[in-house]
């Protein structure tokens, strides 16, 4: 494999960013955190130097094994299928790994698309009502936060797939936090509110969090 240090190009409140994160946390790869900042004015994801590394001009991006890796769900099973020692991301019992994949998802196709910076900029744009926009957010993430703990109730023990931490846990986390950030209510959902407070509590997650990374504003830090 390349012996030079992974560069991550993400953005600190970047749902598909904080994923990727947590797996780099998980399987102890160190990496250099390039932020990329999406809302400056422009933004930087726009920049003729960053389309030329993700011609989609999205986060995140990760160059590794002197490869050049763009999309969450597909660079995480990579550091998984490449760096095999330490915490499964994708599980080995086949049952086990249909759940956490539904529900990796559900969230990363049925819920995050919804809520995507260039997709909220475009209804408010469009609406010209912020009123309208927040409906908006708060429909598809509440009916997205249902399918979840309809799911849980069928796969959760401890994590959102047994005791184990997988996949479906990396998008969880994320998107629990920006149901907070968006004051969605998730008191009919008790299951996804356990698990995320278990994970709240471990380590790597707690490493890769929003409000603990370069880029994050100093009114939001977290030590």
């Amino acid at each position: 494999m390349n012996s030079e240090k992974p560069i991550l190009y993400n953005y600190f409140r970047s749902s598909s960013s904080w994923r990727v994160r947590i797996a780099l946390e998980l399987k102890k790869i160190e990496y250099e955190y390039k932020p990329i900042n999406l809302i400056k004015e422009g933004g930087e994801q726009f920049t003729e130097e960053y389309t030329k590394i993700n011609p989609k001009q999205e986060v995140p991006a990760l160059k590794i094994d002197g490869q050049l890796l763009v999309q969450s769900l597909p660079i995480i099973e990579y550091l998984d299928e490449t760096r095999p020692d330490g915490v499964q991301l994708i599980p080995k019992d086949p049952i086990k790994r249909v759940k956490a994949r539904i529900i990796a998802e559900i969230i990363n196709s049925g819920i995050q698309p919804y809520q995507n910076a260039n997709v909220i900029k475009k209804i408010a744009q469009e609406t010209q009502s912020e009123e309208k926009k927040m409906e908006w957010i708060k429909f598809y993430l509440t009916k997205g936060f249902r399918a979840i703990e309809s799911a849980l109730v069928e796969s959760s023990g401890k994590y959102c797939v047994g005791d184990e931490i997988t996949i479906a846990d990396l998008c969880l986390v994320p998107q629990v936090y920006s149901a907070f950030r968006f004051n969605i209510d998730l008191t009919d959902f008790p299951n996804v509110r356990r698990v995320y407070t278990e994970l709240e509590k471990v380590p790597e997650f707690i490493k890769a969090h929003a409000h603990r990374q370069i880029d994050t504003p100093s009114e939001l830090r977290e030590n």
